[in-house]
């Protein structure tokens, strides 16, 4: 039976509770935002003792189900004031769930200032002095820790931006090979955990023998086939596990919805410089280190992720997401993969969103602090938030509140967060999700861009996005990757399937969307009781005014519309 643990940052007190029958199907984003929905006080101070932290593995999670050990990281979020559920890839949830660990709650704040790791095993749970680690980087962290506690733990990470409690600050997970760069990346998720007095929390699964199964061979059954749907998928084969994300660069670009000059336009016109298909082809000419196909997370068979390395074959990044490249490439008018790389690595070094940071580096070339396509600026840019100056305080604030001090009119933000790399008057369906979300502006929260319908024309979209965002958000319940839906070719029953086997208890599609369903309602209810309103799911200004001249369209969905959204019937 699967368990909860909550530790008390005040006095270092732990608890245990066994997970009742009826929650054994919560987990991920269903089991953070649960919990804060129902046991924080939503107008209460983000750094203050009411707000807590919660780390949640899926259902499936310690098991090789094929992209079934995705982690879910919740809060009352410092950057948008709502709350927030930020996804990361990597081991941290297959060790949880191997250890039979649903989910970890942070509550309270300690009394100094003193900070911490917590360690967590199937045997114990403490809390271990942490000295030695505080200002340290993600990787410098990664590496004494995995010297201190073994090569095999898994770790999540803060670096030092969220110790200076920096609102663009995520927590960074290891991967296989222990790198600590999957990303929660979203949201200042990552200043929660500063604010807690936690750098870092070790996982180590030694010894664990992993969840308990109602009906094993109808599991591996449900399992065989998810298997055979993903490996016989042709899609998954020429785009996902050759491209990866950044396969989606040239696909935006075409559309007119590649965010480019700070979401001036839609099409870069040194798109196919950062694209997937050059990525790749660079990553093959370079050898060495680079690997064009990689797994984040144990049993993972799109192997979406990648290995980039630089010009003597060294590994630059892993990974370079196409999201990243969107927003610190193009966005800021970059067109060199090795420099987006560097800049993808600072980030991740010191703790930080990638995709607010490239808002905020674009914003800050529209104010004139450097001229767009300035890579060396941007880099210099990135120095100032490792030496922690005041212009890099700023930066690590966020786009939002970078273009708010420095006088810049157009943000592309919705509820205070940096939207990812679609255009929304391109694709207008993510336009809507971006609004309307109780995340702020996720791509995941709701992608509709393979949605079968005209992308620039108001019609459908929001039902599209309805739509989208109900399977997402059950997606994220159940702890799959978001490329799961493409893999099995969204015979979505699969997982009913698999749950079914797994409680021993029937289970229906439908039984799984009403799941994501009511974690919207609960989502949704937190951010009007924390004081987000009907003014907070609209698009900045410039969208519907602005006209995109690659889409040739701007934004033309009326908040009226906008607002049936929350029709979940």
């Amino acid at each position: 039976m699967s368990e909860m643990i909550r530790i008390r940052m005040d006095n270092g007190s732990v608890t245990k509770e066994k997970l009742s029958n009826d929650e054994v199907r919560i987990g991920g984003r269903a089991l953070t935002s649960k919990i804060i929905s129902e046991e924080v006080d939503p107008a209460c101070n983000v750094f203050g003792s009411n707000n807590k932290l919660v780390f949640a593995a899926g259902p499936f999670a310690g098991t090789t189900v094929s992209c079934a050990n995705r982690l879910s990281i919740g809060g009352k979020s410092p950057l948008t004031g709502g709350i927030k559920e930020s996804n990361a890839g990597g081991n941290v949830a297959y060790k949880m769930g191997k250890m039979g660990i649903r989910g970890i709650v942070l509550e309270g704040v300690p009394t100094n200032k003193e900070i911490q790791i917590l360690y967590v095993s199937k045997d114990r749970v403490e809390l271990v002095p942490a000295d030695k680690y505080q200002e340290m980087t993600v990787y410098q962290a990664a590496e004494a820790l995995r010297e201190q506690f073994g090569k095999k733990v898994g770790l999540a990470i803060i670096g030092p931006a969220g110790e200076h409690l920096s609102m663009a600050a995520g927590i960074g997970c290891t991967d296989n090979e222990g790198r600590p760069s999957r990303y929660a990346a979203r949201g200042g998720i990552g200043a929660l955990m500063g604010s807690k007095g936690i750098k870092a929390v070790v996982f180590d699964d030694a010894g664990a023998k992993g969840p308990e199964i109602a009906d094993k061979e109808k599991f591996k059954a449900a399992q065989k086939a998810i298997t055979q749907e993903i490996l016989n998928n042709e899609q998954v084969a020429e785009t996902y596990t050759k491209l990866g994300t950044p396969g989606m660069v040239n696909i935006t670009n075409s559309m007119g919805a590649l965010p480019t000059r700070n979401f001036s336009r839609g099409s870069f016109e040194k798109a196919d410089e950062i694209s997937g298909q050059k990525m790749y082809e660079t990553i093959k000419e370079r050898g060495g280190e680079g690997n064009p196909s990689h797994s984040c997370m144990p049993g993972c068979l799109i192997r979406c992720s990648n290995v980039y390395a630089d010009a003597s074959g060294k590994e630059s990044v892993a990974p370079m997401e196409y999201e990243t490249i969107g927003l610190m490439g193009s966005n800021c008018g970059i067109g060199d993969l090795d420099t987006i790389a560097k800049l993808n690595y600072a980030c991740n070094d010191l703790g930080l969103d990638t995709i607010d940071m490239g808002g905020a580096i674009g914003i800050a070339m529209e104010a004139g602090l450097l001229e767009f396509g300035d890579g060396e600026g941007a880099l210099k840019l990135m120095e100032e938030v490792r030496n922690n100056t005041p212009l890099g305080k700023i930066l690590a604030s966020g786009g939002q509140r970078t273009g708010e001090i420095l006088g810049v009119k157009r943000i592309p933000a919705c509820k205070k967060q940096i939207m990812a790399a679609y255009d929304p008057r391109a694709i207008k369906g993510i336009g809507v999700t971006y609004a309307t979300s109780t995340m702020g502006a996720d791509h995941t929260a709701g992608q509709t861009i393979r949605a079968a319908l005209e992308h620039t024309k108001p019609d459908k979209q929001v039902e599209t996005s309805r739509q989208a965002q109900v399977i997402n958000t059950m997606i994220d319940c159940l702890g799959f990757c978001f490329f799961t839906g493409s893999g099995i070719n969204k015979k979505f029953e699969m997982m009913a399937d698999l749950m079914t086997a797994f409680d021993g208890g029937e289970c229906s599609l439908e039984d799984l969307k009403e799941i994501g369903r009511d974690t919207l309602r609960m989502e949704k209810d937190f951010n009007i009781r924390a004081g987000l309103n009907e003014s907070d799911d609209i698009l900045p200004e410039f969208f519907y005014t602005e006209e995109n001249p690659d889409a040739k369209t701007a934004f033309d969905i009326s908040r009226e519309e906008m607002q049936k959204i929350f029709t979940l019937e």
